[in-house]
């Protein structure tokens, strides 16, 4: 799915009025329809409705969804925010049938005071700002919105379009801003939607198809995108039925170090229930009965220290790896950094970075450089913010995530609820399985194990960011749902892998 800026959603507007064609109060009906039926398949008529509108479009959508549910026996309230003298034709339009058909209940809103007292069971809708907002919200306006927020924990709070003061492609942290449960958005995210400092804002998204013109969606290019299982079934390849373990790649992963040889286990299966063929782990020689009780499947070189990976860069050249996975409980000790060095100096295909591999590209930032063309990293924030500095804001953050991957043509996995996977030509996908139950340890060792399977598996390093983050995120869904997000292990979604290729795709 394409993330559209504001401008494209708009010009999205404009296009389907012109080629449906189809009028703007006829659009706007259909948008309000929409969110009308949600709202009546959530919440029977002994719930109370408080709708505030704007002047504009947005609360134009609000009037409509008044309407609809008052012709279905629901109780609302309309008030009508003053911001401004002037409102949009569609507005006016749709004030004027709302006051032939049901003139009782509309009130003008021009101070905090108008505002008034809600009943335990009520639902707020908040139609006063949608996607054309471009400023901060300030003055009395300001302060109906932090009024409403006092209602969070008594009544629900449904935004529509984009909670009022949210602006669709910036990012302003600690701007007045509606808090709500649920936003009701339009056939297509909104890059705000996806930003972490936002969360407490947009609540539950749900988009609502609105038919859309799909000559404009199919032609116009966008920079954003969301990983979507359609994307998956185009990148996914079945096995073949005269394949052998050869067909599906080498894979070595250097993993592990004393104590924390659990982070190489858990690469290492993830790696082989991602498909690999064959696999190598390269791991200290204390680790080797722990990897090869845990892991039989699994093939096994020693380093020469007891405890570290310091010397795993001997026989690369030589090798018949596809690919390597590195980083999973590696530790930063002085002699690892140095065999890191050479290995990337002899090693010129894409390979998976995470890990305490990032942080000594980011102790020995030369490193970075000699990552080769296509490699892909997987840092979490801190682990970003340590590469390539800190950021002012979410969209700063990933403006420096495009930006970096462009300069180095790598591909970059900033982790997080809609994880961010910046690519080598500029493009910015968003992936939207997982959940919170993934915040555990081993969570990244399994992704990495994921990654480094499909990369030996010979598919693209674009095609393995996005299914392997796509089923890494689906596979610990299964595991939420079956165990909750409290119980769940980072072996978890190892666990239901395979259920995440049979369903998830």
């Amino acid at each position: 799915m394409k993330i559209f800026s504001a401008a494209q959603i708009r010009e999205a507007d404009a296009f389907t009025i012109a080629h449906e064609p189809i009028s703007s109060v006829l659009l706007m009906e259909r948008a309000a329809g929409k969110c009308a039926a949600w709202l009546e398949d959530h919440f029977s008529p002994s719930h109370p409705f408080y709708i505030f509108c704007g002047k504009g479009n947005n609360g134009g959508d609000g009037l409509v969804i008044a309407r609809l549910l008052l012709n279905h026996g629901y109780t609302v309230h309309t008030g009508i925010v003053q911001r401004s003298a002037k409102a949009s034709a569609d507005h006016q339009h749709q004030l004027q049938l709302l006051q032939q058909q049901y003139p009782a209940g509309i009130y003008n809103i021009g101070d905090v005071s108008d505002f008034p007292v809600l009943p335990g069971n009520a639902v707020i809708v908040d139609a006063i700002f949608g996607t054309g907002m471009s400023r901060p919200i300030e003055g009395w306006v300001a302060g109906l919105v932090h009024h409403i927020n006092d209602q969070y924990t008594q009544h629900t709070i449904v935004a529509i379009d984009m909670p009022s003061g949210l602006i669709a492609d910036e990012s302003h942290p600690g701007a007045t801003v509606v808090q709500a449960h649920h936003t009701l958005s339009f056939e297509f995210y909104k890059l705000a939607f996806l930003l972490p400092e936002n969360a407490a804002c947009t609540g539950e998204v749900h988009i609502l198809p609105i038919g859309l013109h799909p000559d404009y969606i199919t032609k116009t290019p966008a920079r954003y995108h969301l990983s979507d299982k359609d994307i998956m079934q185009t990148i996914y390849r079945p096995r073949q039925p005269f394949a052998h373990k050869g067909t599906y790649g080498h894979a070595l992963i250097i993993a592990g170090s004393y104590g924390k040889m659990g982070a190489a286990v858990l690469s290492a299966k993830a790696c082989l229930r991602a498909g690999v063929g064959l696999l190598t782990c390269h791991i200290p020689q204390s680790g080797i009965q722990i990897m090869q009780i845990s892991e039989p499947c699994a093939m096994c070189i020693t380093d020469e220290d007891p405890h570290y990976n310091t010397h795993f860069h001997h026989d690369i050249q030589t090798a018949t790896y596809k690919t390597i996975g590195i980083g999973p409980g590696l530790g930063t000790q002085t002699g690892t950094a140095k065999s890191l060095e050479l290995l990337l100096n002899s090693w010129q295909r894409p390979m998976v970075i995470d890990a305490d591999a990032l942080n000594l590209l980011s102790v020995y930032p030369f490193l970075l450089e000699k990552v080769p063309a296509g490699s892909i990293l997987t840092p979490h924030p801190k682990e970003f913010e340590r590469l390539f500095g800190p950021s002012a804001n979410d969209v700063a953050r990933l403006e420096l995530l495009s930006k970096q991957a462009v300069r180095l043509q790598i591909y970059i996995i900033l982790k997080g609820r809609y994880t961010a996977m910046a690519c080598p030509d500029g493009a910015v996908y968003f992936n939207n399985t997982g959940n919170p139950g993934m915040a555990t340890g081993g969570s990244g060792d399994v992704l990495t194990g994921i990654l480094t399977g499909l990369l030996a598996q010979d598919y693209s390093p674009k095609a393995t960011v996005l299914l392997g983050v796509w089923l890494h995120g689906y596979a610990g869904d299964l595991a939420a749902s079956h165990l909750s997000p409290e119980a769940m292990t980072a072996a978890d979604i190892i666990h239901w892998l395979g259920m995440a290729f049979r369903e998830g795709i």
